[in-house]
């Protein structure tokens, strides 16, 4: 029998999130530190939205850009918090989540072999997809001394005749890095003078924690040049929905809605009808779960830091990346080792690029009561590797 399987897709690798998901699922007294998934239930208000809209009936297809009057909540939205308008009839798209908006807009932009920036460590979605569209991935190595942000000198050494596209995926997911408007705004001159896309991946935007988030679609000049890719999993705690959005120019929005009408028809009319719920009433439920979370993000530094080790503090999403080089193992190896010894997941700092060795993702999306448990575990597991180094 002749091979049936594409060869770009026999040849990805799975997920090193999942990987430990998977194991912690079947292990009896397991704490799972893995997972970037809210433990807050989706607002009432929200839910109770979806359910009405299920009583009256509303299990029909939507558009394929989707419900005009969330495009329309979407574009007030956007309007207020990243001060960056958009016409909800031709510039925002709704998708199956964030994920599917990243897969859309690199499908619709890249021929094969043109080049994608990705600085990593990042969302282990975007070197798949660039494959998966025929572009060539170019890996931008960030630097803890630098807090895992991207500088002006990384990407003008990565860009080539060939770079099309950077991803920008801040505030960042494994590390918790923030870029400020100072430091985007560094970058905006190189990127226009290069005529390079953005795709500015915010899905944690509501969750910084040292003022307000700036997208580098608000800078001047950039606006024309970015897709900004938001959603609803993060910041409304709404994951199991399915729900996201892109917004950015006319051009790319008609493309990506042209593979978004053929691939998938439209995102759940329901969860549709709850997110406009969620746009119109949910600020408060996200400062409340915001509050929350920087309260366990200063536990696990406090914690961190009367363990030895080192942590820089991340100003957004709900991760922590501390190092463990000192203990002289890989990632891979730590992460193995304290799931066998402490039932304790946590994803190694290599499922998020080759520059996250010698760091853990440690999430906070857990109650405190679980972090202490966990951290409590963490303890003595490093107290027991000192040992042994010692001994």
């Amino acid at each position: 029998m002749r091979n049936f399987l594409a060869d770009k897709v026999v040849e990805l690798a799975p997920s090193g999130i999942r990987k430990f998901f998977d194991i912690v699922s079947e292990m009896p007294d397991a704490i799972s530190l893995g997972v970037g998934e809210p433990d807050f239930d989706t607002p009432w208000h929200v839910r109770e939205e979806g359910i009405y809209s299920l009583k009256k009936g509303r299990t029909f297809y939507t558009s394929n850009s989707g419900l005009m009057p969330l495009r329309e909540e979407i574009g007030r939205y956007l309007k207020r918090r990243i001060h960056t308008g958009y016409d909800p009839s031709k510039e925002v798209l709704i998708t199956v989540g964030g994920s599917e908006a990243i897969d859309l807009a690199l499908r619709a932009m890249l021929n094969p072999g043109d080049e994608v920036l990705i600085p990593e460590p990042s969302y282990v979605s975007y070197l798949p997809c660039a494959l998966l569209a025929d572009g060539k991935p170019v890996v931008i190595e960030l630097q803890e001394k630098n807090q895992f942000k991207l500088t002006r000198e990384e990407l003008l050494a990565a860009i080539t005749p060939k770079t099309k596209v950077l991803i920008l995926p801040f505030p960042n997911n494994p590390t918790g890095a923030v870029m400020d408007r100072e430091e985007l705004l560094a970058l905006t001159d190189v990127l226009i003078e290069k005529d390079v896309f953005v795709l500015s991946d915010e899905i944690y935007s509501e969750l910084s924690y040292h003022g307000e988030h700036t997208s580098i679609a608000s800078l001047p000049g950039m606006r024309e040049r970015t897709l900004v890719i938001n959603g609803f999993s993060k910041a409304y705690a709404m994951t199991g929905w399915r729900l996201g959005y892109a917004a950015g120019p006319a051009f790319l929005i008609e493309q990506m809605t042209k593979i978004h009408q053929y691939t998938i028809m439209c995102a759940p009319t329901n969860s549709q009808y709850a997110a406009i719920e969620a746009m119109k009433n949910g600020d408060r439920d996200i400062e409340e779960m915001r509050e929350s979370y920087d309260q366990r993000r200063r536990y696990l530094l406090r914690r961190f830091e009367e363990m030895g080790l080192p942590c820089f503090e991340p100003h957004g999403a709900f991760y922590c990346f501390p190092n463990i080089k000192r203990f002289g193992m890989t990632s891979e190896e730590f992460a193995n080792r304290f799931l066998k010894e402490e039932k304790v997941a946590v994803v190694p700092g290599t499922a998020f690029g080759g520059s996250g060795e010698g760091f853990l993702r440690v999430s906070y999306a857990y109650s405190l009561d679980s972090l202490r448990e966990a951290l409590d575990r963490l303890e003595r597991f490093v107290k027991r590797l000192d040992q042994e180094q010692q001994a």
